[in-house]
């Protein structure tokens, strides 16, 4: 289990972002992370993996503090070094057991090709199987669909479902469908707060709760500039 208790964090001291953030999310299931730009979802996950210290409060992952061995963590960009082929690239995450290119049968990437030669969907997919080599018990993904066709997407889906049971996943979307037909549990955050956690079976509620408070934030702003 990876339990958040009560932290806080502010990219400027008067203008905190998390202020008594608290969350546990249970292992062997697929966790959604929701909201809008700016709601802290990408500094959270940061905050997940210690690129990002809290200013106060703590994380534990099965009552120890999180470390790089526990998480592979993929990010909206990612970052590649220059001159190195995908297969070099790949090298970078020890695991003798991986078989690179039994598993590149369901990527489909050159990897004796320069990364660099790599279209953007193509760098997606190397990132996420450089994630899967890896085999740590939490996975954090920010956005994994971004740049990926809908083949892979759903190739996606499909891998992540399969694997889920020995792991804790951690996923952001901005696309809400891309949550309920893949998520557990589905968590909304609104400038910094916990606005709800919702269960599959409750998922229905979520887009009813989400769509009608931003329809009635902009409801009267469009009748004026409509009837203006």
């Amino acid at each position: 289990m990876i339990l958040i208790d009560s932290i806080s964090f502010a990219w400027q001291k008067d203008q905190p972002l998390f202020n008594g953030f608290s969350l546990s999310l249970t292992e062997g299931e697929i966790h959604g992370i929701a909201g809008l730009n700016g709601a802290g979802k990408t500094t959270l996950l940061n905050i997940l993996a210690s690129y990002l210290k809290p200013d106060h409060g703590h994380i534990s992952i099965n009552g120890n503090k999180p470390s790089g061995k526990q998480i592979a963590f993929l990010e909206t960009e990612n970052f590649f070094y220059a001159y190195i082929t995908g297969r070099e690239y790949l090298q970078l995450f020890k695991n003798k057991h991986f078989n690179d290119d039994a598993w590149n049968e369901l990527f489909g990437l050159p990897l004796d090709e320069l990364i660099e030669h790599y279209s953007t969907g193509m760098k997606k997919k190397l990132a996420i199987m450089a994630c899967i080599r890896s085999d740590k018990p939490v996975m954090i993904l920010d956005e994994p669909t971004n740049g990926l066709d809908l083949e892979s997407s759903r190739m996606l889906r499909s891998l992540l479902l399969k694997i889920r049971a020995s792991k804790t996943i951690l996923i952001t979307s901005h696309i809400l469908e891309s949550l309920t037909n893949l998520c557990d549990h589905i968590h909304y955050i609104e400038k910094g707060k916990l606005v709800f956690s919702q269960a599959k079976q409750d998922f229905d509620e979520i887009e009813h709760k989400i769509f009608r408070s931003l329809e009635d934030k902009h409801k009267d702003l469009l009748g004026r500039l409509l009837d203006s």
